[in-house]
């Protein structure tokens, strides 16, 4: 980062607190992961209560969140109490809020039944309000097109944005935010397939609002949660990709801890965009990357100046990466038990070293060890390997992760094949995406029919199971074929002995008729959302906008401006929000905004 930015902010700090944003920024924290694990089901949970209890103790004027708060796009009940909680306890309070929102609020917010942001409530007492975007994991989907986050966004405890109305034409717009002298443009993107938004990034199908007037004086800021690395020749966002005139990109999704702006040069015009990972909150992939001590970002923003302190995170639970090749250890291959003794014993040296970076030790350490089995070595079981250390680390079932290098079949990229599989192998060139694991199973069941149920559906249900973690998709599906089924044969009176021939004889017209089923209640749904998929969006107008009618003591009063460009029910929207936020109490001036949108 630039000595100059950041000296700025240090300099002037003491002098204007009124005008320097204190923003507390966190992402994939991963709520609910392995919550039936008995000794890790809270250690997501502990992680994120204590980026709450650092924004409470650092006084932050708002919370951002990059993405994958939680773990499942439907997270039980138990994780979903317990969040709600939390945000309760740290979040609400009489605190002042000292910025406001300077933005249309109904195009910032169109997604949600209340378009406001939600310390202007006057139903409810925020102290701390956070913004977020959704990410792969706890992405809209279903009937609704509906995420966790919207049930956190109902309950006014959240800032749900960044959901893009058309996934074929994105066009992001800020949230306008000022405090004092200091304007923030905060501009989000949920989660988007990474070859889509690669491919509309390539078409120039991704554009940026930006304010009318003065736009050389906002601060801008980017959230986005998408690859960062390379996983394939599309799979990614290059950094190239984003726009010259931003300051700062917060990027989540990649889980190593990169809190440090780091500077991203455009070759076209030599401008400067600075990057910060702040990587996740919990270790979930255990993978090499998440080695690194976690952190959460301390970001402090004043005129166009930043500046990022790195805070650890000291519940999370120790963890510890190494790799061996078998091959040192000069043993003969076909000698599994003397193998599987010297990997054992290279185990037990991990669990007695001391990672200085988690400073909590009271926890039982997560051990993963890469083995390399080139020369020869064939691997063991893993499982029956782990059930020596139950009681020394806290996951025995996947301590070891079985490493074979392939010479490369495609220039500049990496072959790997790793038999316990890790995130971020990498594919060959042109073989990204080419076959789902729906087409592999209807290339199969192709081949073995069934009887009861629909070869397309079943994988159209897989698909959605594998790829928007709805669980109950193939269930769901072979409950409706055994209901229908059980229809034809109450119908026909089979006897026992002649269901097998019903069911034969009228096992394409069944068929049909899940498959008619399906298509209704795609063609339904696709009535109240663009498009039934990680990356849609609803497409049904928002409710009227909420007056806000303010409340003593909570600070300045919040405008909100129409914005140019938009078409003119939004801009009627627009006019009667603002028409409605004048009529405000508890505010010290009536002022209009200055900031629009072109």
């Amino acid at each position: 980062m630039e000595s100059s930015r950041e000296d700025a902010v240090e300099d002037r700090g003491g002098e204007d607190e009124a005008d320097t944003f204190r923003i507390l920024v966190t992402t994939d924290n991963h709520l609910g992961y392995l919550e039936k694990d008995v000794l890790r089901r809270n250690d997501s949970l502990e992680s994120f209560e204590e980026v709450l209890k650092l924004a409470v103790h650092e006084k932050v004027d708002m919370i951002l969140q990059g993405g994958d708060l939680f773990h499942e796009n439907k997270p039980s009940r138990h994780v979903l109490h317990h969040t709600m909680e939390l945000l309760r306890r740290y979040c609400m309070g009489d605190h002042p809020i000292s910025f406001e929102v300077v933005s249309d609020q109904a195009v910032n917010f169109s997604g949600s039944s209340f378009p406001v942001v939600n310390y202007e409530d006057p139903n409810y007492n925020v102290s701390i309000p956070i913004f977020l975007i959704h990410g792969n994991h706890d992405d809209p989907a279903g009937e609704g097109n509906l995420c966790a986050l919207n049930l956190l966004s109902v309950a006014n405890l959240v800032n749900y944005f960044g959901k893009p109305e058309d996934i074929e034409d994105i066009s992001i717009s800020p949230v306008l935010l000022r405090k004092g002298n200091t304007r923030l443009a905060l501009y989000g993107l949920g989660n988007v397939r990474d070859e889509r938004l690669h491919r509309l990034f390539l078409r120039s199908k991704v554009k940026y609002l930006r304010p009318k007037e003065q736009p050389d004086d906002w601060f801008n800021l980017f959230m986005l949660h998408q690859n960062r690395a390379k996983h394939g020749s599309h799979n990614h966002i290059p950094e190239n990709f984003l726009p010259s005139f931003l300051d700062l990109v917060m990027w989540g999704h990649e889980h190593e801890c990169r809190v440090d702006p780091e500077e991203c040069r455009h070759s076209n015009d030599d401008s400067t965009v600075f990057i910060t990972q702040p990587g996740s909150s919990v270790a979930t992939s255990l993978s090499e990357g998440e080695v690194k001590q976690k952190h959460v970002a301390l970001l402090s923003i004043k005129g166009t100046d930043f500046k990022i302190d790195k805070k650890p995170l000291k519940t999370v639970r120790p963890y510890i990466f190494h790799t061996i090749n078998l091959a040192d250890s000069h043993i003969q291959p076909e000698l599994e038990d003397e193998v599987m003794s010297y990997v054992s014993d290279q185990v037990k040296q991990l669990i007695a070293r001391k990672p200085i970076d988690f400073p909590d030790s009271s926890k039982l350490p997560l051990i993963r060890m890469r083995v390399i089995y080139d020369g020869g070595y064939t691997p063991f079981s893993v499982l029956r390997f782990g059930q020596k250390f139950v009681n020394e680390v806290a996951n025995p079932t996947t301590i070891l992760n079985f490493f074979k290098k392939r010479e490369s079949r495609s220039a500049g990229l990496r072959e790997d094949d790793e038999m316990a599989g890790t995130r971020g192998t990498e594919l060959r060139t042109g073989e990204v995406n080419t076959r789902s694991v729906s087409d592999i199973l209807v290339e199969q069941l192709q081949r073995d029919k069934l009887a009861l149920l629909s070869e397309q559906c079943l994988a159209n249900a897989l698909q959605q199971f594998v790829e928007k973690e709805e669980t109950d998709a193939i269930t769901d599906l072979a409950k409706y074929a055994i209901q229908q089924t059980q229809q034809l044969l109450q119908s026909r009176s089979s006897s026992v002995d002649a269901m097998d021939h019903v069911i034969t004889r009228h096992q394409d017209e069944l068929k049909k008729q899940q498959e008619s089923s399906a298509s209704l209640s795609r063609t339904s749904n696709q009535q109240q959302q663009m498009e039934v998929s990680a990356d849609s969006d609803d497409d049904m107008p928002p409710a009227p906008p909420t007056t806000s009618r303010g409340r003593r003591g909570r600070g300045t009063k919040r405008t909100i401006d129409s914005a140019t460009g938009e078409s003119s029910s939004k801009r009627k929207r627009s006019e009667s929000c603002a028409q409605g936020s004048s009529r405000g109490r508890g505010s010290r001036s009536r002022r209009r905004a200055a900031a629009s949108i072109r």
